[in-house]
């Protein structure tokens, strides 16, 4: 599955790169380095560093328990191009939660970002997206249905941006999350009907 492999080469990686501040250094989201030095391929690699060990465990954990359900249920929609679809998901959802500091950052050669949270939030809204109703369980222990935790997390996610009170990346969760949303119904359209018929079916 495409899951497993993304967290073996992400805890791999990240692994390497808390005891190698070079490769962390190379890797990391920067956007004055990806708009004034061309360098691209840090919107995608800054998920596969992390700050530490609970950092790299608490989005490899997301991953493992929505992505795997994410590929079965791409498997049932789209097939043979599911493992295609799904890659596609997390890197699109690495590289979109990146754009508004790629705007508000693009001459901040001090502003660096890691992690894989934008690309998680990407996979588990994909999950809520499909499964309005089913349980999330908020800070892992207060079940909730999906729906009402997806306005919970995006409300709280702009917020928190605005205020820029901490070091953060809430603009990537929020725009993860709206990436994962999206997703889906630019694959097949008609999912978002089926979306609109389980949430007012179960009302």
């Amino acid at each position: 599955m495409i899951t497993y492999f993304i967290i073996g080469i992400t805890v791999l990686v990240s692994y390497m790169a808390f005891s190698n501040i070079q490769l962390m250094e190379k890797l990391q989201f920067n956007a004055a380095r990806v708009i004034h030095q061309k360098q691209y391929y840090r919107l995608i690699t800054h998920a596969l560093v992390h700050a530490n060990w609970s950092h790299l465990l608490v989005n490899m954990l997301v991953l493992f328990f929505f992505g795997v359900a994410i590929e079965q249920y791409f498997g049932y929609y789209f097939g043979r191009m599911d493992s295609a679809y799904f890659l596609l998901l997390y890197i699109g959802g690495t590289a979109f939660s990146n754009l508004l500091a790629l705007i508000r950052h693009k001459n901040n050669y001090y502003y660096n970002a890691i992690g894989a949270s934008g690309a998680v939030a990407a996979v588990l809204f994909t999950f809520i997206f499909l499964n309005p109703w089913e349980k999330i369980y908020f800070f892992g222990i207060i079940p909730i249905p999906g729906i009402l935790f997806a306005v919970i997390y995006l409300a709280y996610s702009y917020q928190m941006s605005k205020k820029e009170l901490d070091n953060v990346a809430h603009d990537a969760h929020f725009l993860g999350a709206l990436f994962g949303f999206i997703f889906p119904i630019v694959l097949r359209p008609g999912l978002f009907e089926r979306f609109i018929d389980q949430l007012f079916r179960t009302i």
